[in-house]
C-alpha cells in the first residue's frame, strides 16, 4: 500500500513484527461495514460512478461472506484487516477496488473500525452483566427472610438477610452497567473523514456517516480523532471494575463454600475435583473469576503505559490497543456467564446461616435499648462492651447472664432486656432504604427489578 516510496522490501523479522492481522483480523465485519458506507459516500460525492459504488459494494458483500463463512484465504502480503480486505476486493472487483482508498487513511479506518468493534463488545458485556443480576436476584426472592450473620473485618458483625447480601453483589454490578454506558457514548464518535490526520478534502457529510455506522457524531478534531485511544482505556477500566466486582462475590462463595462455614453448595457443573483426593469438591469456577481480575487489571495498566508518552496523530504504537481490548472483552464474555450460572444453581444452607448467629451480634441492638432509655450511645457502647466481656469472663451468651448482671452494669436495663436477644427483631428494626429488614429488602427487590426493567 506504501511500496512507491520504497525500493527494498522489509526485513522478515521487522514484517512479522510489523504485521496485526492475526489478530485484527477480527473486525473484518466492522472493517467491510464502514468502506461501505465510505464508499456510499464517495459516490455521493461524484468521486466514483453508480455503476462503480454497485462494483464495490457487491465485492465487499462478497469478502463479508467469506470472512462469515470462514471461506477467506490470507496471505502473507496481508498486513493487517484493512490490505487483507482491499487486496481480496481487488480480485473481485477488479481496478474499481483502488478507488474506495480514495480520501481515507489506514489512520481513520482503524479508529473507526476499533469503535464500532468496542460497540458491539460493550453491548455484549452489558447483557452477560443483566444475566448475572437476574440470577443474583433469583436467588435473593428464593430465600425469603432467611437470617445470616453479616460480617466486617472477616468478623461477625450483625445479623442480616441473606437476600440482602446477595444484593449487595447486585448493585456494584448495576453500576458497571452504567459505567459501560457512559463509555458507549463516549465510543460512538465517528472517525472516519479525518484521513491521516488533517482532514479529508472531500465533500463527504460526516454527520451521515456517522448516522449510517450507528454513532452519534463525528469527531470535532481530525487530529484527535485518529489518535484518541480514550474509549479502549475507559473500556478495560470498565472490565477492570467488573473483574474486581466478580473477584469480591468470589471470594465470598469460596469462603462460604467451605467446610468450616458450609453456607452454600455449590453445583457440580460449575466445581472440579481432586486427581488425589476423592472426597474434594473445589470452587474452581470462582477461584478462577477471582484469578481472571488480575488479567483484566493488568491490560488496563497496559494501555495506560502505552498511551501517556505518545505525541499528537497516530503513532504505530496505537496498535497495542487491539489485543488488550479483545481479551479482555473475551475474558468477561467468558467468565460472566459462569458466574451467572453458578449463582443461579448455588444452594445455599439457610439452617446453617441461621445456626451460625450468636448473641454477641446483637451488642449493637442492647446498646440500643439503653439509648432508647436515654442514654449517650457513647456510654452504651461502653456499658455493651462491659456486659461482652462479662459473658466471655463467665464463658456464657450474652443471654446467659443473670440478670444482675445487666442491672450491675446499669439501672436503666429491665427485666424486658431478654427480649434484645432475637436476630429477626434485630433484622426487622434496621427498616430505614437500603437497610437489611424484610420491608427495606422488598423495596430493593423492586428497585432491583426495575433496574433490569
Amino acid at each position: 500500500m506504501w511500496g512507491g516510496r520504497f525500493s527494498g522490501s522489509m526485513n522478515e523479522h521487522m514484517a512479522r513484527f510489523n504485521n496485526s492481522f492475526p489478530f485484527d483480523r477480527r473486525m473484518w465485519a466492522e472493517d467491510i461495514r464502514g468502506s461501505m458506507a465510505w464508499a456510499r459516500q464517495l459516490a455521493a460525492a461524484k468521486i466514483i460512478t453508480g455503476a462503480e459504488l454497485n462494483a464495490l459494494l457487491a465485492g465487499l458483500e462478497a469478502v463479508r461472506a467469506e470472512f462469515a463463512e470462514s471461506r477467506f484465504a490470507a496471505l502473507p502480503s496481508d498486513e493487517d484487516i484493512h490490505t487483507a480486505v482491499e487486496r481480496r476486493l481487488g480480485e473481485l472487483a477488479g481496478a474499481v477496488a483502488g478507488k474506495l482508498h480514495t480520501g481515507r487513511s489506514r489512520n481513520d479506518q482503524v479508529a473507526t473500525d476499533v469503535r464500532l468493534w468496542a460497540l458491539g463488545a460493550i453491548a455484549r458485556a452489558d447483557a452477560a452483566i443483566r444475566d448475572l443480576q437476574a440470577a443474583l436476584l433469583q436467588q435473593a426472592e428464593a430465600v425469603g427472610n432467611a437470617l445470616m450473620p453479616g460480617y466486617t473485618h472477616m468478623q461477625r458483625a450483625q445479623p442480616i438477610l441473606l437476600a440482602h447480601w446477595l444484593l449487595a453483589h447486585f448493585w456494584p454490578l448495576e453500576r458497571d452497567r452504567a459505567r459501560l454506558a457512559d463509555c458507549a457514548a463516549r465510543t460512538a464518535v465517528l472517525p472516519l473523514g479525518a484521513g491521516a490526520l488533517a482532514g479529508t478534502p472531500l465533500h463527504v457529510d460526516r454527520a451521515a456517516l456517522a448516522a449510517e455506522l450507528g454513532m452519534r457524531a463525528p469527531t470535532p478534531n481530525s487530529l484527535d480523532a485518529v489518535s484518541d485511544r480514550d474509549f479502549v482505556a475507559e473500556f478495560l477500566f470498565c472490565a477492570a471494575m467488573i473483574g474486581t466486582h466478580l473477584s469480591r462475590l468470589a471470594e465470598d462463595m469460596i469462603i462460604y463454600s467451605t467446610s468450616e462455614f458450609g453456607f452454600v453448595m455449590l453445583d457440580d457443573a460449575y466445581s472440579t475435583g481432586s486427581s488425589l483426593m476423592p472426597q474434594k469438591k473445589n470452587p474452581d469456577s470462582f477461584e478462577l473469576l477471582r484469578g481472571k481480575s488480575g488479567r483484566l487489571i493488568g491490560h488496563l495498566m497496559g494501555v495506560l503505559t502505552m498511551l501517556k508518552g505518545l505525541p499528537a496523530a497516530y503513532d504505530k504504537d496505537l496498535q497495542e490497543d487491539k489485543e488488550p481490548l479483545f481479551d479482555a472483552a473475551d475474558t468477561l464474555e467468558l467468565a460472566l456467564p459462569v458466574a451467572a450460572g453458578a449463582i443461579a444453581t448455588a444452594r445455599f444452607n439457610t439452617t446453617r446461616m441461621r445456626a451460625a448467629l450468636d448473641d454477641a451480634m446483637l451488642a449493637t441492638d442492647i446498646a440500643d435499648y439503653l439509648v432508647e432509655r436515654g442514654m449517650p450511645f457513647r456510654e452504651a457502647h461502653k456499658v455493651s462492651g462491659v456486659l461482652v466481656r462479662e459473658a466471655e469472663q463467665r464463658n456464657t451468651t450474652l443471654s446467659g447472664l443473670p440478670f444482675d448482671a445487666f442491672r450491675a452494669a446499669s439501672a436503666l436495663f429491665e427485666e424486658d432486656v431478654l427480649d434484645v436477644f432475637s436476630p429477626e427483631r434485630s433484622v426487622s428494626a434496621r427498616s430505614v432504604p437500603g437497610a437489611t429488614a424484610p420491608t427495606a429488602v422488598q423495596a430493593q427487590i423492586a428497585q432491583a427489578h426495575a433496574a433490569l426493567a
